[in-house]
């Protein structure tokens, strides 16, 4: 497992599919993130999960970033 979370290769590939998929007519990431930025009205719980399974490539590629940096 933790090979798995610290390969940046396997993370990248990770961010470019479930992190943006479906991919029109924009990111589903990105409107989550828009979403909460406007407030979260209207948001479930199934919204929130869903946020996370998207974001949550996204965040392990920030933390191999961070890590890197001397």
């Amino acid at each position: 497992m933790n090979k798995i979370i610290n390969d940046p290769r396997l993370i990248i590939v990770a961010c470019l599919t479930i992190g943006l998929a479906p991919f029109f007519p924009e990111p589903h990431i990105w409107g989550k993130i828009k979403w909460i930025r406007g407030g979260a009205t209207g948001m479930q719980l199934i919204d929130w999960l869903d946020f996370l399974m998207h974001g949550l490539p996204w965040a392990l590629l920030i933390r191999i970033i961070i890590k890197r940096i001397p």
